[in-house]
């Protein structure tokens, strides 16, 4: 019993990191993510330097948050590297 209520919590951990409510939504890696996608749905591929610069246009960012923006999306299969080094959206 006590296993299922840790599993619980580290799920919820994980949403609020997400989707913390101690920092204002426009902080958080799944808004500033939107317009990440929203860049990489312009052209096929981008070199992580120019997308960035694309994505600041939009919403200003730091490059930490912008990094951890790709992480996160690499991870739900949404964004990857292809053979020449870019990012492009998966298909």
């Amino acid at each position: 019993m006590r296993l299922s209520g840790v599993k619980f919590l580290k799920i919820q951990k994980d949403i609020v990191m997400l989707l913390p409510d101690n920092i204002h939504p426009d902080n958080s890696i799944y808004y500033n993510g939107a317009f990440v996608i929203e860049s990489l749905k312009k052209e096929t591929s981008y070199n992580m330097l120019d997308l960035y610069q694309e994505v600041i246009t939009k919403k200003q960012m730091s490059f930490p948050i912008f990094i951890l923006c790709l992480d996160w999306l690499y991870l739900l299969d949404v964004a990857k590297l292809n053979s020449k080094g870019e990012i492009e959206l998966c298909s």
